[in-house]
């Protein structure tokens, strides 16, 4: 069971994720940690599933995209104090048991994120295709950016509270993972990689990116590059 200290807050992005979202949230809640749901415009009663299982919930009227979500979110557990804010995924993917590890890793290292890695921990049934995918994004993080990351387009990450305060998420959609690298190799504050473990289902599967995401992600990353 987490202590008391530090106040961590666990930040679900989610948007139509009625079939999973209450089960998500109870494993994450009987846990013992704080969770806020940013439900992102969803037609489904993801929201009212979310807080019955126990979460906060802060509603967008309309789908603004995960990125927008996150940062909602972001500002949520900043504005409760939080000293560390978890990301964690609303489709299944992600273990309870990781919101620890990254928790005690974040605070053994003194760094400001600590970034969850599935290459340096484990996947459970990943396709071949998606493994693939994952290996280009990751080196062209590596590229762009100079962090030496072994994973990208991870969603379980902890953070700081200084760690959080300079991150501002413009990208609204997926790029917005590839975002965070990018603002967190800008802001010269330490990071480390965890491992932890990724369980694919045909439901997070079905959720995930594919290549023509891959191309839109470089896209928009690109354009907001020409437009800073």
């Amino acid at each position: 069971m987490p202590t008391s200290a530090p106040s961590v807050c666990v930040v679900i992005a989610a948007f139509n994720e009625a079939s999973v979202i209450a089960g998500v949230v109870a494993g994450v809640v009987q846990a013992g940690w704080r969770v806020v749901v940013v439900d992102d415009g969803s037609a489904d009663g993801t929201g009212a599933l979310a807080r019955a299982a126990g979460a906060m919930v802060v509603v967008h009227p309309i789908n603004l995209g995960q990125g927008a979500a996150l940062q909602t979110g972001f500002d949520w557990a900043m504005a409760q104090d939080a000293d560390i804010v978890v990301t964690f995924d609303a489709d299944g993917q992600h273990r309870v048991a990781d919101i620890a590890r990254l928790v005690d890793a974040l605070q053994a290292s003194g760094a400001d994120y600590a970034l969850g890695s599935r290459f340096l921990g484990d996947t459970i049934a990943l396709p071949a295709a998606r493994r693939l995918l994952l290996a280009a994004a990751t080196a062209f993080t590596r590229i762009t950016t100079g962090l030496a990351v072994t994973d990208t387009h991870n969603g379980l990450r902890a953070m700081t509270r200084r760690g959080v305060s300079r991150l501002r998420l413009r990208q609204n959609r997926m790029a917005h993972a590839s975002e965070i690298l990018h603002q967190i190799a800008k802001s010269g504050l330490a990071w480390i990689e965890t491992p932890i473990t990724i369980e694919y289902s045909a439901y997070s599967l079905a959720k995930g990116q594919r290549m023509g995401d891959a191309f839109t992600i470089l896209v928009d990353l690109f354009a907001h590059r020409m437009h800073r």
